[in-house]
């Protein structure tokens, strides 16, 4: 008996669509693989292996997962473990940690836009390089673009314009170095960007503030300069994160609603606005490292949800009122290195309710030991006040020659009418002169606070690494059982070696011989010291482990010490290459002096108790692959020297104790001579350096010791600065040498005046092109 027709068209149909449906799914996994292969088998994806048929079905781990709507990817995230380092290949490729020479990132966009249905796209430290192509607009339907840590470079691709269902775009940690793009309105559901990390040029897109959805804007650690727009449109806002950039105008209009303002580092100029007092939502507002002027508003510091506040380096003058109120969630105030006269206000006192205040480096009354006299302050400003009196003579001069020159002419113009009874004379107006606001102040420098863990975080911000305590088993495992291929040297503190963890974070391993035997309680209480020594420019220690040999008596005189590995060579290196894309200008090192002034600044104020006799050397300074200055070999006085606090103890202790404070200060006198005179100290003693030091009286006499490159790339006032503060710090006379607050003071300033020049350098070549 024969089947009706409708039930023959109904079956074919239906063995079609299993078919077809297979073929997709097959299609979809077969794309998934060649990405894995593209990406040259990476660890995250070890789990894909045995599990080729359905990838959609497979658990997600911490560094993969896959999300499928019936047969088709999509979401896909893969997290690996190439971080990001400069090093050679055109400034970009990294042979240890991107993808091979013959990784192409044309064709693996190309497979990538084969997963035609993908609304979440994560690749993290993949080791991905080259420019990123146009043809990522063909995976039209993403709401999340993350690329973040990987070796991009180029320009910002304009065709990202056309994913318009995008709400977050992260391209940190690359290398992107075009200008910054303009048309991220084109994006108007966009709610998170970030490309902090990059090299990023140009000014602040004020495409940006046309985006009402924007919650979180970063562009920190860039290259951007000019003025910043008028923020108050993006009333989503909840963060603001643009430090360490070149951006020089006043400070503009915020939203009511944001809660993070992070500034700091750049040359923003003017007075702090009230508008910051008025927003009640702001927890954490950081200005520090700019050039801003006036008296803070007191209500800044009373405002309902404000938990830190920072002012530091700046030029802000004025007194703080007595009656000063403080918010009930502020922990953390910072208003040093300033001009600030007067009594400190009690809610900034030290008995501040467990608050954290820094006031060093004003002229206030209450903290004689790290102020400066108040004539220093009432100079500045005075100084100050007087050019802007001569600004305003001048300008009246301008006003008063042009009314005069207009009077001229209309006399003329008078005696030309009259002589051809021309008709009345119309009305003119003298233009408006309007004045320029003079560069000056304190150097926009690097001061990431590792305090601060960005709202973000769930998009993959990371904070301050947790200490932990380690098994011998597992630093054997990371060292190859201390192999001779993982050694790296060796020191009056032990053995080095490098070491690759489970999770593969490399790390560095110290094993520290200790010179007398403690009890494993006495040493654990030191260790809980050292741990809380967390500084944006000290390298981290990651944890310990304690090594008694089995014995019974409780006590041990060996213990390893991890820190975070920071692969790119140490200050002394770097003086000493002569190869073009390593070698430090005088811009450079001056960066590395000042993150180096800060860490040890950080170590005799920051902390309680204070770290002193730091082992300041220029092969202790590291340098990681954003040329970031990192402080090693810090705080070891905690555990190979007989450690006190000295609160209560005698005269002779307290001497003991001013001793080690101008210790640091005199060695790090020897490291800024070596960055002035460059490798032609290498294996010299402190006696070659303190009598080449008598030539830095003529100009004769610099020419002759000076390293080149400084001469070459420095201005003569810059150079004079740190000279100064060189010699002081190598005063024979210990009274007589600066604290790490003027030696950090004056660091700025030369680094200001050096940016001023080569602004005003790379101007007048731009005029006369």
């Amino acid at each position: 008996m024969g089947f009706p027709n409708w039930f023959v068209v109904a079956f074919l149909s239906w063995v079609f669509f299993v078919s077809s449906t297979h073929q997709s799914q097959t299609s979809q996994s077969g794309v998934l693989l060649q990405i894995r292969k593209q990406l040259e088998y990476p660890e995250a994806l070890q789990i894909w292996e045995n599990n080729t048929g359905d990838l959609c079905n497979l658990p997600s781990t911490p560094h993969m997962s896959i999300t499928c709507q019936g047969i088709f990817v999509t979401e896909l995230r893969i997290m690996g473990d190439k971080l990001t380092k400069v090093s050679e290949f055109s400034g970009f490729a990294i042979p240890n940690q991107t993808l091979s020479e013959s990784f192409s990132i044309d064709s693996f966009v190309t497979t990538l836009t084969r997963l035609t249905s993908l609304r979440v796209l994560s690749l993290v430290s993949l080791g991905v390089w080259g420019p990123l192509p146009d043809k990522i607009h063909r995976l039209s339907l993403l709401e999340l673009l993350d690329m973040s840590s990987n070796f991009m470079f180029g320009s910002v691709p304009s065709q990202l314009s056309r994913l318009v269902n995008l709400q977050s775009l992260t391209l940190d940690s690359n290398f992107f170095n075009g200008t910054a793009p303009n048309w991220f309105d084109s994006l108007s559901n966009l709610t998170i960007l970030s490309l902090k990390n990059n090299r990023l040029k140009g000014q602040f897109p004020s495409s940006i503030c046309r985006i009402r959805s924007l919650t979180d804007v970063a562009f920190s650690h860039n290259e951007l300069s000019g003025k910043l727009p008028d923020l108050s449109t993006l009333t989503s806002l909840h963060l603001l994160d643009l430090r360490d950039n070149h951006l020089d105008s006043e400070l503009p209009l915020m939203p009511e609603g944001v809660a993070t303002v992070l500034l700091s580092n750049n040359s923003f100029s003017g007075e702090i606005l009230e508008q910051f007092s008025k927003r009640n939502q702001l927890q954490h507002l950081d200005l520090s490292f700019n050039v801003l002027s006036g008296t803070p508003p007191s209500s800044l510091f009373s405002l309902p949800n404000i938990t830190y506040l920072n002012l530091a380096s700046n030029m802000l003058t004025g007194t703080l009122p007595d009656h000063l109120s403080c918010g009930g969630k502020l922990g953390f105030v910072d208003i040093s290195v300033n001009r600030l006269i007067g009594a400190l206000p009690s809610c900034l006192g030290a008995a501040s309710d467990g608050r954290l205040v820094k006031v060093g480096g004003n002229c206030l009354s209450s903290d004689i030991r790290n102020q400066h006299p108040e004539s220093y302050c009432k100079a500045a400003y005075k100084e100050k006040k007087n050019s802007k009196g001569k600004e305003v003579w001048v300008l009246i001069g301008v006003i008063g020659g042009a009314i005069a020159v207009v009077l001229f002419l209309l006399g003329i113009l008078i005696l030309c009418r009259r002589c051809c009874s021309r008709r009345t004379l119309e009305q003119h107006t003298v233009p408006k002169v309007v004045q320029e606001t003079p560069p000056a102040g304190i150097s926009s420098e690097l001061l990431a606070n590792a305090r601060f863990i960005s709202q973000a975080a769930k998009f993959g911000t990371q904070g301050a690494p947790v200490y932990k305590l380690f098994t011998l088993q597992e630093l054997e495992e990371a060292t190859d059982n201390f192999d001779k291929s993982m050694f790296l040297g060796e020191g009056s503190l032990g053995k080095l070696y490098k070491g690759r963890l489970e999770n593969g974070t490399y790390v560095a391993v110290r094993s520290l011989a200790l010179f007398r035997k403690y009890s494993i309680r006495n040493l654990k209480l030191r260790l809980d010291l050292l741990s809380k020594l967390r500084h944006p420019h000290l390298v981290a220690l990651l944890g310990h482990c304690i090594d008694d040999g089995g014995h019974d008596d409780s006590t041990v005189n060996r213990v390893f010490l991890i820190y975070e590995y920071v692969p790119n060579g140490d200050f002394r290196t770097h003086l000493s290459e002569s190869r073009p894309e390593m070698i430090l200008t005088w811009s450079d090192r001056l960066a590395v002096l000042i993150g180096v002034a800060k860490a040890v600044h950080f170590l005799h104020t920051g902390v309680i108790p204070a770290s002193f006799s730091n082992r300041l050397k220029t092969n202790n300074i590291l340098l990681d692959e954003h040329r970031i200055v990192k402080l090693s070999d810090y705080g070891m006085s905690v555990i190979v020297d007989d450690f006190e606090q000295l609160e209560g103890k005698d005269d002779s202790q307290k001497s003991w104790h001013m001793t080690r404070l101008e210790d640091d200060v005199y060695k790090f006198g020897f490291i800024l001579l070596e960055s002035l005179l460059g490798p032609i100290v290498s294996g010299k003693g402190e006696a070659f350096l303190l009598n080449e030091m008598a030539s830095f009286g003529s100009q004769d006499g610099r020419r002759r010791i000076v390293d080149p490159i400084v001469l070459t790339t420095s201005t003569q006032e810059s150079l004079s600065i740190v000279i100064s503060i060189t010699n002081k710090c190598i005063s024979p006379e210990s009274s007589t040498r600066p604290s790490f607050e003027d030696v950090l003071w004056n660091l700025q300033y030369a680094a200001q005046v050096q940016a001023t020049a080569d602004a005003d350098q790379k101007s007048d070549a731009m005029s006369q092109s």
